[in-house]
């Protein structure tokens, strides 16, 4: 079984061996306004989802995750349905 390195070790020792800061690698570094972070990656959905605590029956859920991966936004597009939307 293979060592888990730690957080900052790396595999090369002199600073001369680091790898080339390329424009690639400027581009996908965190961007600043003053002190706040500008928010990177996807877009918020005009429409975003709320995350709550649902109870429902097991025979139920069991049948949605039945058909595999995508079994949530089955769920939800049955609810939009059964409502109207």
């Amino acid at each position: 079984m293979q060592e888990k390195k730690s957080v900052g070790e790396s595999d090369w020792i002199d600073p001369d061996d680091a790898p080339e800061l390329t424009d690639e690698y400027f581009e996908r570094a965190d961007q600043y306004e003053g002190e706040k972070l500008i928010r990177r990656g996807r877009p918020l959905a005009p429409n975003r989802k709320q995350s709550i605590s649902l109870r429902i029956d097991g025979d139920v859920l069991e049948r949605f995750k039945a058909d595999g991966p995508g079994w949530q936004s089955r769920m939800n597009a049955a609810l939009r349905k059964a409502v109207g939307l």
